[in-house]
């Protein structure tokens, strides 16, 4: 199995460009379900998945799990190590519209900060910088200073080892700017902890906690809601967002729709009558 293991680890890293994050997840699914089984993985039917899978009532982690699956027993057909067809449908999840925040809402609490020392400065650079650039907290987390290029940001650490540009505000860019040269070092990471260390995930998700009470996900769908609103075309927020597939980035047509409704009403002749 480790061998098998290894090599379905190297086939989503170089076949499919995954980012880390997603082969670990891959892995860990494959994992489970090996130690779940009372059998070889190589012997397995869709009836041994379907039982697997049973065991998991939400179905976001369900459909993660079976696409984990399906991914590896696609792979051991091309691959020929095995010919099991399982390729189950995925469970249909509602399309919830994701939670973000109103931009005031932001702002304020960007002004809240007190800047006392230059961690200050760096929670109010980092929620500008989130918010301005709509980048994943993973992004952000390997953001360096030669990424910043102007008024733009080089995203180089993306979601299948893909890169991007992505304009930065002014207003943010104003922030790091002061940030940084309060911070007084040579560390290449943007973002960095009182030991002026990398900040690690954990410490950016308690720090939008802290001053907005949501994580920093959300900051990223407030960037592509405040987008959409404005009238940005989906392509283009596809492209800032450094989605692969239009389709994800979809979901956000959801927030379109009470705009256009009230756009009628207030410029079409007939939207009052």
């Amino acid at each position: 199995m480790s061998n098998l293991t290894e090599a379905f680890r190297e086939y989503l890293s170089i076949n499919r460009g995954l980012s880390k994050n997603s082969i670990t997840a891959y892995i860990t699914d494959i994992e489970q379900f090996d130690s779940h089984l009372k059998k070889g993985l190589l012997q397995v039917d869709s009836s041994d998945v379907i039982n697997f899978l049973a065991q998991f009532k939400n179905a976001r982690t369900l459909n993660r799990k079976l696409a984990s699956i399906n991914a590896f027993f696609n792979f051991c057909k091309e691959l020929e190590f095995a010919n099991i067809d399982i390729n189950l449908p995925s469970s249909k999840i509602p399309a919830n519209l994701p939670a973000f925040l109103e931009h005031q809402e932001i702002l304020n609490a960007v002004e809240s900060i007190e800047p006392k020392s230059w961690l200050d400065l760096r929670d109010r650079a980092l929620l500008l910088f989130l918010y301005a650039t709509g980048v994943r907290v993973s992004e952000a987390v390997q953001a360096q200073r030669q990424d910043l290029e102007g008024n733009w940001l080089k995203v180089r650490f993306g979601k299948g080892e893909k890169e991007r540009l992505v304009p930065i505000a002014r207003v943010a860019q104003f922030a790091l700017e002061i940030y940084l040269r309060e911070r007084a070092d040579n560390e290449p990471n943007i973002f960095v902890n009182y030991k002026r260390k990398p900040l690690s995930r954990i410490s950016i998700f308690k720090i939008t906690k802290k001053y907005l009470g949501v994580s920093p996900h959300v900051l990223r769908h407030s960037y592509a809601s405040s987008l959409i609103i404005g009238g940005a075309d989906l392509r283009v927020v596809q492209e800032l967002l450094g989605h692969s597939s239009l389709l994800t980035t979809q979901i956000y047509t959801h927030i379109q729709k009470p705009h256009l409704k009230e756009t009628i009403d207030k410029y079409h002749p007939l939207g009052n009558i």
